[in-house]
């Protein structure tokens, strides 16, 4: 399913975890009974349910054994009061149930739920199931009856409702530890999970919406795992244009690519540069290339050269780099990239100037330097498989930087934007974007928009935010006006424009 984020989600992200250390700290120290917090939890959930779905009558909750399962008889007992039609099945036998959950699961006996053991072979019909099985603690597969119950629960026609996260679906890293719920929506609580806004966890948790149950967290500081990009804030860093500016006050892009049949991928590239506002934007690449991307964007100075050598003069004259894009892997692409390095100048890597940096010992990177890799990519970076990284992308992510000292924008559901600072590693997610931009040349529009910053004069890692956050949000622009299939990377142009001038 595609991942809708809720617009009023908090900034920070949390582990497992810190999540635990918040919600201690409301029963702890301001003195909040768990079971009130639990009841919080039930009602939020369940007054998203009746927001998302008004019409629905039938309701199926599945409950496993710990807090998660509290929260679902919580919401099997509120909407038995409001005369839903409710079927509750449990696969930790209630009568073991201690705590909070326990008085969860006496309030729904006292309502009248109707309650069994779960048989995946019953029939059982619904407008919405409620996911109430497993929650942040899962640190191991789901297996046996656990996984047989998932398995079911996404075999359903109905809409399906998810308590803090998924069942299935690791909070620290969004991976799917075996089999997970696939949901339409997830009500989450107390503190943001990270693993809800990457990976697998954005796919499988739908639209996401969040309630701090009213705790009072502003002498509570865990450890914040993340923290969500925001537009606004990114997009007033970005200097105004003076009156007296010219074309050199926004610096000089070289985009350098486009080898032999790989044309296309170069020009969105340098288009992007182009309408992202670089003052001028060059084209280094094939002479057939130069000769396609001026019909195209004549706006653009374009160079085609068939050795390396004769691109250092125009190299000479950038003052910001794309490389990658259509670069090829052969010795015309490594003498092209082996310059672009030695300029030293704030550059953006991407593609293949990243598979032939993964082939090399040493990098010799610039100081000021983005890499944008796709999950294949950054395996092979590090020297790992495609489904390690996507198993943690943040420690993959964190670890790109740890090996090269780059910016580096991890791209996929949820990218996520991770940088070296005086303060230690920061970690940045991407809440926006859509399956309409899993397509060809994306990846080379977020270079070319990534470029073009870093040539307007911003730092490496205010240049990758903001870019990234832009890409995401025109691909959102342009699929919600014409719809997801067919979304094509030059389509998100003008949005691109809008967003960087604010619009």
């Amino acid at each position: 399913m595609s991942a809708k984020v809720h617009s009023t989600l908090p900034s920070a992200l949390y582990s497992a975890e810190s999540v635990r250390q918040l919600d201690q700290y409301l029963i702890q120290d301001q003195g909040i009974p768990a079971a009130v917090l639990m009841k919080r939890a039930g009602r939020f959930a369940f007054e998203q349910l009746l927001r998302q779905w008004p019409e629905a009558k039938r309701l199926v909750v599945l409950c496993g054994g710990g807090n998660n399962g509290g929260d679902g008889y919580i919401v099997a007992a509120l909407a038995q009061a409001k005369n839903f039609e409710v079927t509750l099945r449990w696969l930790s036998d209630p009568v073991q149930l201690t705590g909070a959950a326990a008085q969860a699961f006496q309030f729904a006996q006292q309502e009248g739920v109707t309650m069994s053991a779960f048989d995946s072979r019953e029939q059982l019909a619904a407008d919405v199931i409620v996911d109430g099985l497993l929650g942040t603690g899962l640190n191991a597969e789901v297996r046996d009856e656990m996984a047989t119950a998932i398995a079911w629960i996404n075999a359903q026609p109905a809409q399906v409702l998810a308590l803090d996260l998924p069942s299935g679906i690791c909070a620290d890293t969004g991976a799917v530890m075996g089999q997970a719920v696939s949901a339409n929506v997830t009500a989450t609580f107390v503190g943001l999970k990270f693993g809800l806004l990457t990976g697998a966890g954005r796919a499988n948790a739908g639209a996401v919406f969040f309630s701090d149950l009213q705790g009072d967290f502003s002498e509570c500081e865990p450890v914040v795992k993340a923290r969500r990009l925001n537009y606004e804030s990114l997009i007033a860093a970005l200097p105004a244009r003076g009156l007296d500016t010219h074309k050199n006050s926004f610096g000089h892009l070289a985009v350098v690519g486009g080898d032999e049949g790989m044309a296309g991928a170069a020009l969105i590239a340098a288009q992007a540069g182009l309408r992202a506002g670089a003052g001028m934007v060059s084209l280094i690449s094939r002479p057939l290339t130069a000769q396609v991307a001026l019909g195209r964007q004549p706006e653009l100075m374009a160079l085609g050269v068939d050795a390396g050598i004769e691109a250092q003069e125009k190299l000479q004259q950038a003052t910001a780099f794309v490389v990658g894009p259509g670069l090829g892997q052969g010795a015309w692409g490594e003498q092209l990239l082996a310059q672009v390095l030695a300029c030293a100048q704030p550059t953006c890597i991407d593609a293949d100037g990243l598979n032939l940096l993964a082939k090399q010992a040493s990098y010799g990177l610039p100081e000021s330097c983005v890499m944008t890799p796709h999950p294949a990519e950054a395996a092979r970076l590090l020297g790992v498989s495609t489904a390690q990284v996507q198993a943690d992308r943040a420690a993959a992510a964190l670890a790109l930087v740890t090996k090269t000292n780059a910016v580096v924008v991890l791209k996929g559901a949820g990218s996520l934007v991770a940088f070296a600072s005086s303060q230690g590693p920061q970690l940045y997610v991407v809440d926006a974007g859509n399956p309409g931009m899993a397509s060809a040349g994306m990846g080379d529009l977020l270079a070319g928009i990534i470029g073009a910053l870093l040539a307007q004069g911003l730092p490496a890692p205010q240049a990758a935010m903001l870019g990234a956050q832009v890409h995401a949000m025109a691909g959102d622009e342009m699929a919600e006006a014409d719809g997801q299939r067919g979304l094509l990377a030059t389509d998100l142009l003008p949005a691109v424009r809008w967003l960087l001038n604010g619009l």
